[in-house]
């Protein structure tokens, strides 16, 4: 609304200068900027009458110059303090701060954009196999699963790094004038990461509350994965706490997908689908787990049969996890009944597709699950496959 007003009012502007003859017909721009700036002049600014104001730029204006205006451009401090509403305005300029996604990133991005809209779409009544459905949307959504994606890639890069070697580059953010890329986006991603998304976003009117807390589940998410794959690998205390708040996290970016899907569209949300799928969503998390279980002990990636080992030890800890996956079971089957039924026969469909797709052969959709035998000692385990590699110990 304020942006139309200034429109409202720079356009009066030049109709003025042209009822008086001051205005070039050749040269729009230049009449735009002129029109600017005599807003600029009638704009109040402390005590200062129209009479000062011109004073003060006869006085002044032989000495403002191209250099000197670009000089005066803000400084990359000076624009990591620049109010949010301004904020985006000023990323234009400076491609780094930008919110930009690297073809990696979207390349990781699509299984993730391709089961959301066969699992999400029929939420939303669209249906997936007509084209106009998935390309009037996927502009937004792509961006930002692939933003996310990018964002996950630096983490497991600074959980791979010595922690010694993370305080480095941390001291380092205070110490160096030009920043390498790397180390900003470090910065950014201990402070704020999903700051250049959402001012974006917003920027096109696709943000709202609910999006911005999922964006804070993500951060809390990522350094919950973080802290806890850090303790494993330094034998430091693991609570059960943070490693349930962590995989009910995980599929925050599911949720954001969903959430911006309803905005794009216009439609309020749906709060028993969005239980329901919140429900599911953990499952499937659990599911992953069990299947990716030695590629993360592998990898140090965060696997709740990870935790659960170092929690309740090698003996009990598949009991407990069984424990898990049977309540979460109740409340999954509890959430379905809720649905439409005909809704409820498409998603069970989805599910039975997507897990036979995913090469596994157990899950919430088959109605068996497989808890793979647990590895006790990771670091041997990394280690004898290193030599059947014959990676070595580097």
């Amino acid at each position: 609304m304020e942006e139309l007003k200034t429109l409202e009012r720079a356009q009066r502007t030049l109709q003025l200068m042209q009822s008086r003859g001051d205005n070039n017909p050749n040269d729009p721009d230049s009449d735009r900027f002129l029109a600017n700036l005599i807003l600029l002049l009638l704009h109040p600014c402390g005590e200062l009458n129209l009479e000062k104001k011109c004073q003060l730029i006869y006085e002044n204006l032989t000495e403002i110059s191209a250099v000197f205006l670009e000089e005066a451009l803000p400084c990359p401090s000076e624009e990591a303090n620049s109010q949010d509403k301004s904020g985006f305005d000023s990323f234009q300029t400076k491609h780094e701060d930008m919110a930009m996604v690297g073809l990696t990133a979207m390349q990781d991005a699509k299984s993730t954009l391709e089961d959301f809209c066969r699992s999400y779409f029929m939420f939303h009544d669209m249906d997936v196999n007509k084209p106009q459905s998935i390309f009037r949307y996927l502009p937004i959504l792509s961006f930002t699963e692939s933003y996310i994606y990018q964002l996950d890639r630096l983490n497991e890069k600074i959980l791979k790094l010595p922690t010694e070697e993370v305080t480095d580059l941390e001291r380092q953010l205070h110490m160096e004038a030009n920043q390498s890329c790397p180390i900003k986006f470090i910065e950014l991603f201990k402070t704020d990461p999903f700051r250049p998304l959402c001012l974006l976003l917003e920027h096109h009117g696709n943000l709202n509350e609910r999006i911005k807390e999922e964006f804070k589940h993500g951060k809390e998410y990522w350094a919950l994965e973080r802290k806890l794959c850090c303790g494993l690998t330094s034998n430091k205390k693991i609570v059960v706490e943070d490693v349930m708040r962590a995989i009910h996290l995980k599929s925050f970016d599911y949720r954001v997908l969903n959430l911006l899907l309803y905005q794009l569209r216009g439609e309020k949300v749906n709060e028993l689908h969005m239980e329901f799928l919140s429900v599911s969503e953990f499952l499937v998390e659990l599911s992953d787990d069990l299947f990716d279980y030695e590629d993360d002990v592998l990898e140090n990636n965060f696997n709740v049969l990870r935790m659960f080992v170092r929690i309740y030890g090698a003996s009990t800890a598949p009991t407990m996890l069984a424990k898990c996956i049977s309540e979460a079971e109740q409340k999954y089957d509890q959430a379905m009944k809720a649905l439409d039924p005909k809704l409820s026969e498409n998603y069970q469909k989805r599910c039975e597709e997507a897990t036979k797709e995913g090469g596994k052969i157990s899950g919430p959709s088959l109605g068996t699950w497989v808890i793979p035998p647990v590895i006790e000692d990771e670091d041997s385990y990394r280690s004898e496959f290193r030599n059947s590699k014959g990676l070595g110990s580097g």
